[in-house]
């Protein structure tokens, strides 16, 4: 039997799949045996690498079409096919929506919706002309199921991506399939910037159910699931890759004592 978690012949691109989250999912795809396609404004100090290759990298704006459109040709003239495509680029600075500006708000749909739309139309296009069709994966975060304050329009933005997997699922199947993955709260090199230090990492870890929180090789691991044969039947659906989501804050504001 073959094993379904080999990737050797396929090609998969990562929006964003130079850093953070995107390379953890780069570099298990590659480690995997696909040929990975990466994507960013600008190339990272270091491609992903694994399994002795580098991803090949494209400079891409995800917000603006056209440009878009040249780097899936690009990949399609450097690999012959398209088989998974990782709608991964996305994020938001912290802004109170009462006062931030319209565009600033524009830019974030932009950014995290409307370009994963635009990205996913263009690789259907691949995917549907070939017998093998293909794989969408589109990363979304907690945020899509609780309150996100402080990040409004990207909460609303990454729960647009479920419906819109939803959705494309049904258009664009069988050939094609759409996912996504709901991801919880992440250790990557910009850390700090949300968490404050180790210190203060491992006590937002402590809060999560499994005892920290996720690498993104956890988020690439699902990938290779949803990717994989093993998920040939799941389209338009989500995962929640957590580690068991957040405890209620009323757990820790109640003060009841239990009946003897």
């Amino acid at each position: 039997m073959q094993n379904p978690m080999d990737f050797n012949g396929r090609v998969v691109l990562v929006t964003g799949g130079g850093k953070g989250v995107g390379r953890g999912i780069s570099e298990r795809f590659m480690a995997a045996g696909a040929e990975v396609a990466i994507c960013g404004r600008n190339p990272p100090e270091q491609l992903p690498a694994a399994g002795g290759r580098e991803a090949f990298f494209v400079a891409c704006d995800v917000r603006k079409y056209e440009q878009l459109e040249a780097m899936v040709d690009a990949v399609v003239a450097r690999f012959g096919r398209l088989d998974v495509l990782v709608n991964n680029a996305g994020g938001a600075p912290e802004a109170e929506a009462a006062t931030v500006s319209p565009r600033f708000h524009e830019s974030i749909i932009a950014l995290n919706l409307t370009s994963a739309l635009h990205a996913a139309q263009l690789a259907n296009r691949v995917m549907q002309a070939q017998p093998s069709g293909g794989s969408i994966i589109n990363i979304a975060s907690v945020s899509t199921i609780r309150p996100s304050p402080g990040t409004a329009a990207y909460g609303a933005a990454k729960a647009g991506l479920v419906n819109l997997g939803q959705s494309l699922a049904v258009e664009w199947g069988p050939l094609v399939r759409i996912n996504a993955i709901i991801a919880g709260l992440v250790e990557t090199e910009q850390s700090h910037l949300h968490y404050g230090d180790a210190e203060g990492v491992a006590a937002v870890g402590r809060t999560i159910p499994l005892g920290r929180m996720a690498v993104p090789e956890d988020i690439g691991d699902a990938c290779l699931f949803l990717a994989s044969p093993l998920a040939s039947y799941v389209s338009g659906t989500s995962i929640a890759v957590h580690g068991g989501g957040e405890k209620p804050a009323f757990l820790q504001a109640a003060n009841t004592t239990s009946a003897s």
